[in-house]
């Protein structure tokens, strides 16, 4: 990674499907930043309660606090001193959230986001790509498919539900790579 200024802002975007590591880089690079002893902001929204109410926290258990919030706009008012701000679920946010990234890159923060690039259909998430677009860095990580072992970018929904977003783990939700991938669970009983 590039060193920029330090009265430079950038925004960092971690994307990938479930179980591809997306919160575990996140919190590698947050630890890293803490090493380096620059003060942090960490943030998640509120609708994310899978592991832990309060912590932003990985499949793998790994965990670091943060500030719950409800909307977007609550992170601006929260960032005050801090060089380094982590946000993470980037697609349960409101349309705000975008801005709010720009906004903090422009006072000179490193935004680190991390988040789902697509849904249960293979959809891409707006929140998502839009950030990716406006990321100086983007990282896009894989899983492994759990039926063949091949590279994994989908996210495989195990139960029926219309609902674009379900909040929820491996009881919900598995890795498939874009041959096993099947939206509509037609080989699933």
């Amino acid at each position: 990674m590039h060193i920029l200024p330090s009265e430079t802002g950038w925004i960092e975007m971690i994307c990938g499907c479930m179980f591809s590591g997306k919160t575990e880089e996140l919190i590698k690079r947050l630890r890293r930043a803490e090493i380096a002893r620059l003060n942090l902001a960490v943030f998640k929204p509120e609708m994310d309660k899978r592991y832990d109410k309060k912590k932003i926290a990985s499949h793998s258990s790994l965990k670091f606090d943060a500030t719950i919030v409800n909307k977007s706009s609550e992170i601006l008012a929260a960032v005050d001193g801090e060089e380094v701000v982590g946000i993470d679920e980037v697609q349960f946010f409101d349309d705000g959230i975008i801005d709010v990234a720009k906004e903090l890159a422009m006072r000179g923060k490193r935004v680190i986001c991390a988040g789902l690039d697509q849904d249960y259909l293979g959809k891409p998430f707006e929140h998502t790509m839009r950030m990716m677009a406006e990321a100086e860095y983007v990282s896009k990580l894989l899983a492994i498919c759990v039926k063949c072992g091949n590279p994994a970018i989908r996210n495989q929904r195990k139960i029926h539900d219309g609902e674009r977003i379900v909040v929820g783990a491996a009881d919900i939700y598995e890795a498939r790579c874009r041959k096993c991938f099947d939206p509509e669970l037609k080989n699933e009983s």
